[in-house]
């Protein structure tokens, strides 16, 4: 396939600013792959459309406050500064990506705090994720992470703006029941802290959010629970390589970066048992399925792994393991479009998008979900 056919135009203000009322306040457009029929439904009606023993796998990564704001040494210009991953522990380096990237080089020292009690020099510019920076404090290890992270703010994708337009502010007061502008940023801090990261959100890695996960609130899981669906997580370290611009128009010469995953044994046995008596199993976003499918047999089990891949799912694909997909609607020309194109099928997806575009469904991190079924 090619790159412009993931090609269409999304209007401004479908693009989620803010995330509903209630997490399973989302509105969910259902696309039944074998016919394409649609319909409009919302989250908190998932569990209608599994039975007992069924598998929902959902994404346990937590988010990192990644995104750190300094100046450079000698000018004082201010810089941006998205950790990215972590290289070495004991020695605070760290990938990172440093913004205005024109004026940074090899050698330049960065000041992240008030008293400058930490520093971060650039010691590597080459790297294929950005740059690479080693951290100097009297911290150890330990206490420096803790210090980086509490420095660090929720990094929301560019498209979620802050502060918000004032159309937006007034639609986030009206849904939010904020009386007073003074009170929004406050609540829209607070909002995006708790929000931009899953319930079952434990093991840090991630820099951006699982965002078909953050759908699902403690009172659907016990819903779930009540009507007998199985549910069980891995995890997926979320980055900045899932947002990559594709710039080839031959997909098959596209190069994922690669993504840690992390797969137990308690969900491997729950996948496979599903598998083996024929129930549904949900893959909750797109990088699920990509982990699943990392590890899968021929047969369509899958085994316990610790590692990276980078395998990019497009059309035409044959998933091997899950058979149900729940997913936020995505941007035009995006690696994850793609993906859910190659698992319902790219003439039903894109047709339930255009249904999406007319329905005013929102799009991105905060917005609205997809769920495809059989």
């Amino acid at each position: 396939m090619k790159l412009s056919e993931f090609k269409f135009k999304l209007p401004e203000n479908q693009i989620a600013q803010f995330p509903p009322l209630h997490r399973e306040d989302a509105k969910m457009l259902v696309l039944h792959r074998k016919t394409g029929a649609v319909e409009h439904k919302k989250v908190s009606d998932l569990v209608n459309y599994f039975d007992e023993k069924d598998v929902l796998v959902f994404n346990d990564t937590k988010v990192f406050p990644a995104r750190l704001y300094g100046i450079k040494e000698k000018t004082n210009a201010e810089i941006e500064v998205f950790l990215l991953r972590e290289l070495n522990h004991d020695d605070y380096c760290w990938d990172a990506l440093v913004e205005p990237a024109r004026k940074i080089r090899i050698g330049n020292k960065l000041y992240l705090d008030d008293d400058n009690t930490i520093t971060g020099e650039i010691i590597d510019n080459t790297t294929s994720r950005g740059r690479t920076i080693r951290f100097e404090s009297d911290y150890t290890p330990d206490e420096l992470e803790a210090q980086l992270y509490a420095m660090g703010h929720t990094p929301l994708p560019e498209y979620i703006r802050r502060p918000m337009k004032a159309e937006t502010a007034r639609q986030f007061r009206k849904e939010f029941m904020v009386e007073d502008d003074a009170d929004i940023e406050a609540v829209v801090k607070e909002m995006d802290e708790e929000r931009y990261q899953s319930v079952f959100a434990k093991n840090i890695g991630a820099v951006a959010a699982p965002a078909s996960s953050i759908h699902i609130s403690k009172n659907l899981l016990k819903r779930i629970e009540i009507r007998g669906i199985s549910y069980t997580t891995l995890t997926s370290h979320v980055g900045l390589g899932n947002f990559k611009i594709i710039d080839v128009e031959d997909l098959s010469k596209h190069k994922v970066d690669s993504e840690q995953i992390i797969i137990k044994r308690e969900c491997v046995e729950m996948v496979n048992s599903a598998k083996l008596t024929k129930k549904r199993i949900c893959a909750v976003g797109t990088e699920i399925m990509r982990a699943l499918e990392s590890v899968a047999g021929t047969n369509g089990l899958i085994k316990e792994y610790e590692g990276w891949t980078n395998r990019f799912i497009f059309p035409p694909y044959d998933t091997l393991v899950p058979n149900a997909l729940l997913v936020n609607l995505y941007f035009p020309l995006s690696l994850q479009l793609m993906m859910v194109a190659a698992f319902g099928g790219y003439e039903q997806v894109m047709g339930a998008y255009k249904e999406a575009l007319k329905k005013d469904y929102r799009f991105g991190d905060y917005g609205d979900a997809m769920l495809i079924v059989d």
